[in-house]
């Protein structure tokens, strides 16, 4: 099977299929493949956090040409997936001189299904784009091409509890990777001061307490498969094992207070709200930290909606306030100018390497201390040294290469493709070292899947 997922979460993916108990676990480029039955796929979709889709793969084959695309999916017997009464849609993905549109080579994948149902009872199944009961995916790379079910249906970052949203919101599989990246698992306080539309402060809620991010969700693609088992599905969803107990506050705030209307009403139908502090305040007016320590993670507004003065101003504000109120924090910023986070005037001890939407973007680990950097004991800083060394040893390929011009100040050679080596041959994935992953069992329940 494959995992699919944004760039640079590969390897947080990969970690949560091998903790769901997949085998041959290989990170690709955006996306993780591995083995497993059908109860890990069903796991897969209800449990996994960075992922976007979940594909199994069906028919494998070549084709140098668009004909060779149709005939080679006219050879599949149909009927082991669809029935004339079957809507389904064809998700194209191509990576190819060969192909230069991913529309046309759909086109001929769903005219080579058509036709051969026609061929047989004159009779064609309908193509559905808004809500098929079937979902198929066509990989190209090159001439090499993978025909895969989608069991997921509606992509995974859609998660069912999000019922409005502010002008910019942010992907909720994003705000998933940056917060378990950042380690945090719920062991401390976590506090977003620009928080939106509440997505950080739901995915942290959820992770901290153990719900699966597929909870809220009405339907997956593989519950209209013709192999769908019921009972299976419903054990898997309804399973409260990883639920955990949550002793910390999640407080965020917004300087809007539509923001804040619309965070309340996603938190509420997240069911979170007694986890979740929320109010109208602008991070400026933070005189003294909401609590004692811990995880502040933010979004703060991006360049395409401010003028640069302003965006200077505010990011200024940003690491005053750090370094002024939230001593003892681990801060994380995300943003996609080098001149932002110079304007924050701290240093930072981490820089993770992400992608919001199509902007190549960075997270920064800033960590809040009182005094002078160099006045903390030796010991932390040779810590520090090593958990810089290993973060940068697991960062993506593309990550290591951006952050290595961006140290050296170099641009990008004129003309130089950024897809250049963006599909690296598959490795297999190492897990880094775990602690107890014992998980307590949460008071309460979960709606009730039959």
């Amino acid at each position: 099977m494959v995992a699919k997922t944004m760039a640079e979460l590969e390897d947080v993916l990969a970690e949560e299929l091998i903790a769901l108990g997949a085998n041959d676990v290989e990170i690709g480029t955006r996306m993780v493949s591995f083995s497993g039955d059908k109860a890990l796929m069903y796991k897969a979709n209800v449990h996994c956090r960075t992922a976007l889709r979940i594909l199994k793969p069906i028919y494998n084959f070549k084709a140098n040409s668009a004909d060779e695309v149709y005939q080679a999916v006219k050879e599949l017997n149909w009927e082991e997936h669809l029935t004339l009464d079957t809507t389904f849609s064809i998700d194209a993905v191509v990576f190819s001189h060969i192909f230069s549109h991913s529309k046309f080579v759909a086109y001929k994948v769903k005219d080579a299904i058509a036709d051969w149902f026609y061929e047989r009872y004159d009779k064609r199944p309908s193509v559905s784009v808004s809500n098929p009961d079937v979902v198929l995916n066509i990989h190209v790379a090159h001439n090499k091409c993978t025909l895969s079910l989608d069991s997921s249906g509606e992509s995974l970052h859609k998660r069912g509890y999000r019922i409005a949203q502010t002008e910019a919101p942010l992907n909720e599989v994003l705000a998933a990777g940056m917060i378990l990246k950042s380690g945090w698992r719920g062991e401390s306080p976590f506090v977003d001061p620009m928080c939106g539309s509440g997505t950080l402060l739901i995915e942290a809620a959820m992770i901290a307490l153990g719900i699966p991010p597929g909870i809220h969700r009405q339907h997956f693609g593989f519950e209209k498969w013709s192999d769908f088992d019921q009972e299976l599905f419903s054990t898997i969803y309804n399973d409260e094992s990883g639920a955990k107990e949550f002793l910390h506050p999640i407080i965020g705030s917004d300087v809007s207070s539509k923001a804040i209307a619309i965070a309340d009403k996603n938190i509420k139908n997240a069911g979170l709200k007694k986890y979740i502090e929320i109010s109208v305040k602008p991070f400026q007016q933070y005189e003294v930290a909401p609590a004692a320590g811990g995880v502040l993670m933010t979004n703060p507004p991006y360049g395409e909606r401010m003028k640069v003065e302003e965006l200077e101003g505010l990011y200024s504000m940003i690491g005053e306030r750090l370094k002024h109120v939230f001593t003892g924090y681990r801060a994380y910023v995300l943003s996609y100018r080098k001149e932002s986070f110079d304007a924050i005037g701290l240093r930072h001890s981490r820089r993770f390497f992400l992608y919001n939407g199509a902007l190549e973007c960075e997270m920064r680990e800033y960590e809040i201390f009182a005094g002078k950097r160099d006045d903390r004991p030796k010991r932390d800083k040779i810590r520090e040294r090593r958990t810089d060394e290993d973060h940068y040893q697991r960062n993506s390929r593309e990550g290591y290469r951006r952050s290595q011009r961006a140290d050296q100040g170099e641009e990008r050679p004129r003309g130089e493709s950024r897809d250049a080596d963006r599909h690296p041959p598959k490795r297999p994935f190492e897990p880094r070292e775990r602690g107890d992953s014992k998980w307590e069992k949460k008071s309460g329940g979960r709606p009730f899947r039959p």
